[in-house]
């Protein structure tokens, strides 16, 4: 099966029964897991931008309130789902290590290697995205989390334009994440994974990333209803584009089967039905008479 995570981002309009309804919603079309993002307008921004730019002075409408947290985890635990939340701070992370399944760090903090290592060193699992990085980025993050002994890291793929030009998807380019994976093959307790994090709201492409290039993990922006903040922008799905992508894609895992080569139970009634190797006629000869 492929975790499907569904991003809630900025899209909760700040209201908790909406937040729920996210939850509840992310279980309906299938997926594995949630996740919120937690920041702090002061502490995301520099004064000077902040200064000069109400666009950005306006997303303070966006944040999550830290009290949230517990209510979120809880509700979205009880549906059997896994909760994780993006810290955009360091204190956010020390908030979020008694609720989360796992972190997640955003490509725009992937330089910041504080981030990651405080991340890293709470246990958890550590999932982080590639957009505008370059492959020594990329390589410098691992080694951070590797070195800070996380012992489940997931890389996902990420091209992060809001929304992504199919054209610039870039896929093939995952082949390089599991080349760079390759020299940790020896390293005990280590489980690393491939994954992919969507902008391009394409079905296509979703589809490309887990069966041509084996992204495990798929994290995708979910609104509910082309009301949430992000919505306009174009990135973000809603329930009943996605939910179709995620239910083709787990039921046709399916078909992988055992691997071993072999007749299937449902092919036995008709083994003795194949042509004789004597005159090539069929059935088998020993079930003509019979």
């Amino acid at each position: 099966m492929v975790d499907f995570i569904a991003e809630v981002s900025s899209n909760h309009n700040r209201d908790i029964n909406r937040m729920k309804q996210f939850i509840a919603v992310a279980k309906d079309i299938g997926c594995s897991g949630v996740k919120f993002q937690l920041f702090k307008i002061e502490e995301l921004f520099a004064p000077e931008i902040l200064a000069n730019s109400e666009v950005h002075r306006k997303r303070r409408e966006w944040e999550l309130s830290e009290d949230l947290i517990p209510e979120l985890a809880t509700h979205a635990h009880s549906l059997g789902l896994t909760f994780s939340c993006t810290p955009f701070y360091l204190a956010a992370v020390d908030v979020l290590v008694p609720y989360v399944d796992f972190y997640k760090i955003a490509s725009y903090e992937l330089l910041w290697l504080d981030l990651l290592e405080k991340c890293a060193k709470t246990g958890k699992p550590v999932v982080f995205s590639t957009g505008m990085a370059t492959l020594p980025e990329v390589s410098i993050a691992l080694d951070s989390l590797v070195k800070a002994q996380c012992e489940k890291i997931t890389i996902l793929h990420c091209n992060s334009a809001y929304p992504t030009p199919v054209a610039d998807a870039n896929l093939a380019s995952m082949r390089s994440l599991y080349d760079i994976c390759r020299k940790y093959q020896t390293v005990d307790n280590l489980r690393i994974e491939i994954g992919y994090s969507d902008h391009t709201v394409s079905p296509a492409v979703i589809y490309r990333a887990v069966n041509k290039y084996g992204a495990e993990f798929v994290e995708f922006h979910l609104d509910l209803d082309g009301s949430g903040e992000e919505y306009t922008a174009g990135h973000c799905w809603l329930p009943e584009q996605i939910s179709e992508v995620i239910s083709n894609i787990n039921s046709g895992i399916q078909a992988d089967g055992n691997g071993e080569f072999g007749p299937s139970p449902s092919e036995i009634p008709d083994r003795e039905w194949r042509a004789d190797p004597s005159d090539g006629l069929r059935p088998l000869k020993l079930i003509r008479t019979t």
